[in-house]
This record gives C-alpha cells, structure tokens and sequence, in this order.
C-alpha cells in the first residue's frame, strides 16, 4: 500500500489543470452536503438516489418513487460524486490532485472531462456485470481514480513520485513501480476477494477504461512512455559546430606559465 505525496512533472499545454481542481471541489461540496452537515435521513436518501444499485439498472428491483433523483442511466456517473467518510474523499482527491494534472495536460480540459466520467461509467458497469442482482448501492470516485492513475502509468512511467510507503516511509521512486504494483493488487484483490466491502470490480473496471481511453483521447503528439519530461532540473545540451568542433592548428609549444606573484 502506497499514498502519491507529490510528482515532479511539469504542465506542458495547460496553464492549470482547471478541470482536476474542480472535480475536487464539487467532490467535498457533495460530501459537505451529504455528510457532515446533513441528517441522516438525507444522507440515505441521496445515496440510495444518487448511488449505483445494480438490481435497479439491470431490472432486478425498483426503487421507491420518492427516492428516485436522477435516472437509473446516470447513476452510472452520479455515485461517483458521493463518498461514505472523510477518509474515503481524502485518499481518491489526494490520487486525483498528483495524478490528474497531468493527465488532463495530456488530454485537454474538456477531454479529460470526458475521460473522468467514461472511467467512472466504466468501473459503474464491471461492478455491476459482477453482481447484477446486488441491491447495495455503490458510491465513491474510485473508479473515476484509476482510471487517471492508469492513463498516469502509460504517459509518465519514468517520472519521480514521492510515496509514502506502508504509510510512514517517504520513498522518489520512478511512477511505474508503485503504480504497477498498485494496478496489479486491484486485480489480484478481485479474483481472491471478489465478495469485499471494497468493489474491486469498479477499479478494475476503471482501470480498463483509463487505458483504453487515454491511447484515444490524448492530444496528438503526446507520446506514451514519455521520456522526454521536462522539469526544473532539465538541462539542454549544445550540439558544436563543424567549426567549434574542428582542433587547433599545431604550433610551436608556449612556456608553461608562472604561477605566483612577479617579484
């Protein structure tokens, strides 16, 4: 287990990651709503009508009328605004504040708008193909999350990211191996624990989509496997000339200096 602290990689197209940092605001906002300063009766009612209940979409159950707040379709992105606690909402916004802004420079603004809610659909549905007669609603952005931290893997591998590792030792390490790691967990939790708290489906599935979506949406001429970052430490080299290059004549051989004050 790994928490993204902060990455050294520089925004090359974008001036700010707009879309990043609204998505973080309109996620507390919610919370905020729906949590610490609603009743409880609220907070129930906003996550059976705003949440992904499976046994809803696919016709297995019906929802009480009065509950109903969106249709059933977009609860596959609505659940992805709402999260269960403080520390659900802090990890997936702390994913999305190192790792989004850069995918979102990698995409564009309204690319990576639509990229977000894609993978957010996406981890909506695997989660639900698995357990289609589930009737526990189905809340968080984690879907939304890994998909930015696949899209993440394939562009910026080889960037420097600082983690804290088994929550208390800071490690630079290049981006591909805490991500690769944490990209293949989610797959192994979903095969040996598929009946988790935890939908590991919907980060599979989010996962997926980010990979896919990223080859397709990215702006052209943005590579994969991007080698070339460049960041405040970038260093250019200059290339000499066929004349800065060419040696000196020969000559007859100076005195070697005097070193030292001239009496």
């Amino acid at each position: 287990m790994f928490i993204p602290l902060h990455d050294r990689n520089d925004l090359k197209h974008i001036e700010m990651q707009y879309v990043t940092v609204s998505l973080i605001v309109i996620n507390v906002l919610v919370w905020l709503i729906t949590g610490p300063v609603a009743t409880q009766a609220f907070a129930d009612a906003a996550v059976l009508g705003l949440g992904y209940i499976p046994a809803v979409v696919f016709d297995y159950a019906d929802l009480d009328p009065s509950l109903v707040v969106v249709p059933d379709g977009f609860t596959l992105v609505t659940y992805s605004f709402l999260h269960g606690n403080f520390m659900h909402l802090g990890m997936n916004m702390l994913f999305l504040w190192v790792f989004g802004d850069n995918v979102e420079d990698a995409l564009g603004h309204f690319r990576f708008l639509l990229f977000y809610l894609l993978c957010a659909a996406a981890g909506a549905m695997a989660h639900g193909l698995l357990d289609p007669a589930s009737e526990a609603p189905l809340i968080g952005a984690s879907g939304a999350i890994s998909g930015v931290v696949a899209a993440y893997f394939l562009l910026h591998p080889k960037v420097r990211v600082w983690v804290l590792v088994l929550f208390r030792i800071p490690l630079p390490l290049p981006a591909a191996i805490p991500l690769a790691f944490w990209i293949g967990q989610q797959f192994f939790m979903l095969v040996t624990d598929p009946g988790s708290a935890v939908s590991w489906s919907a980060h599979v599935g989010g996962i997926v989509a980010g990979l896919l979506l990223v080859i397709l949406l990215r702006r052209p001429g943005v590579p994969l496997f991007d080698r070339t970052i460049v960041t405040p430490r970038a260093v250019e080299h200059k290339t000499q000339t066929p004349e800065e290059a060419a040696p000196l004549p020969s000559g007859p051989a100076k005195p070697a200096p005097h070193w030292g004050r001239p009496n």
